[in-house]
C-alpha cells in the first residue's frame, strides 16, 4: 500500500492505545525481515534507516540518500501492512533536508551537543520545511546513556525536564518527541525498567505523541506499562543486528565451497535467506508487546 503519513500512522496509535515500532534497517536482508514479521502479525509498522550511520563523515563511501528512499518507499507500497519511513538519528540539517527529498516521511534531529537554544530553533525550521512537504519531525530532549561497551555510562543530563519538553513542543510543532526516563541507548547486555512515574509526568505536560529509543534495553514489563502511559513510538535496533551478526557467522562457518549455495541461491544456507529470518524473528519477539499486532 502507499507509504503512510506519519501524523496518521502516530494518530491511530494514539487512539487505539498502542505503540508503533520502528525496527532499524541497514540493507535489504534486514527491511525484508521486518516487513515480513509486521505482515505476519498483521501491524502497522515504522520501517527506515539510520541517518548519523548513513552520513557520518568517517564512512569510507558515500551512501546515495535517493537510493535509501526509494528502497523504503517501494518497500511500503508492495507491504500489506501500514508503513512510515524514518531517517533515524541525524544531526545535519541539512542531509535531513535531503532525506525528505529522497521520500522518507519522518526525520529526526539528534544532535546532543548542540546548545538548547539553537537546537530548538533547528527542530522549528525543520518542521516547518517537512510539514510543507507532509512529512513530520522528531526530536529528543533528554541524553540517552549508553550501553555500547557492555555497561551503561551516564549521559550528560538528567530525565527529560517535563516544563521544558512542554515549551519545546510548543516553540517546535515537533510530531514526536523522544523522551529520557531510563532508556538506555546501544544496551548490548540485559535489560532496565524506565521510571514510570517520571514518564507519567512527562505525558500530563506533553499533549504531542512521545517515544522512547533504546527499545532494546527496556524491560518488557516497564515497556508496556509505558505504552499504557502513553507511549506511542519504540525504537528497535542493537538486538536486530545482533541477532543478524550471530546468524551470519553461523553459516559462515559452513565448509561449502560453491558461493552461489551461500548467496544468492536462496535455499535455507543461503546468508541473505539466514540474516532476514533472523531479524523477522528478532522483530516477532518483540513487537507484540507493543500492542500493535492485528491493528494493520
Amino acid at each position: 500500500m502507499p507509504l503512510v503519513p506519519a501524523a496518521e500512522l502516530l494518530h491511530s496509535a494514539r487512539v487505539g492505545g498502542y505503540a508503533l515500532g520502528y525496527f532499524e534497517s541497514w540493507n535489504l536482508e534486514s527491511l525484508h525481515g521486518v516487513v515480513d514479521a509486521a505482515e505476519e502479525t498483521r501491524s502497522p509498522v515504522f520501517i527506515g534507516f539510520n541517518g548519523e550511520f548513513l552520513t557520518r563523515a568517517g564512512r569510507v563511501t558515500e551512501e546515495p540518500l535517493a537510493w535509501y528512499g526509494a528502497l523504503g518507499r517501494a518497500a511500503a507500497e508492495i507491504a500489506s501492512v501500514p508503513c512510515g519511513l524514518l531517517f533515524n538519528e541525524c544531526s545535519s540539517d541539512v542531509r535531513i533536508r535531503e532525506a525528505i527529498e529522497a521520500g522518507f516521511n519522518l526525520a529526526m534531529l539528534a544532535d546532543p551537543e548542540a546548545p538548547y537554544e539553537k537546537y530548538e530553533r533547528r527542530v522549528a525550521a525543520l518542521a516547518n520545511l517537512a510539514h510543507g512537504q507532509g512529512a513530520a519531525i522528531e526530536a529528543e530532549l533528554g541524553e540517552l546513556p549508553s550501553g555500547s561497551g557492555g555497561e551503561v555510562i551516564a549521559g550528560r543530563d538528567a530525565l527529560t525536564d517535563p516544563d521544558l519538553a512542554a515549551h519545546f513542543v510548543a516553540a517546535t510543532g515537533v510530531d514526536v518527541l523522544d523522551v529520557s526516563v531510563g532508556n538506555v541507548h546501544v544496551m548490548v547486555h540485559g535489560q532496565q525498567s524506565l521510571d514510570l512515574e517520571h514518564l507519567a509526568k512527562l505525558r500530563a505536560r506533553v499533549d504531542t505523541p512521545l517515544g522512547l529509543h533504546g527499545g532494546t534495553g527496556i524491560a518488557p514489563d516497564s515497556l508496556r506499562q509505558a505504552i499504557q502511559i502513553g507511549v506511542v513510538k519504540v525504537a528497535f535496533g542493537t538486538y536486530l543486528k545482533q541477532r543478524y551478526l550471530a546468524a551470519l557467522r553461523q553459516l559462515l562457518r559452513q565448509e561449502e565451497i560453491n558461493p552461489h549455495r551461500l548467496l544468492g541461491m536462496g535455499e535455507q544456507e543461503d546468508v541473505m535467506v539466514a540474516t532476514r529470518q533472523a531479524v523477522r524473528d528478532a522483530v516477532l519477539e518483540r513487537i507484540e508487546m507493543l500492542g500493535c499486532c492485528g491493528r494493520a
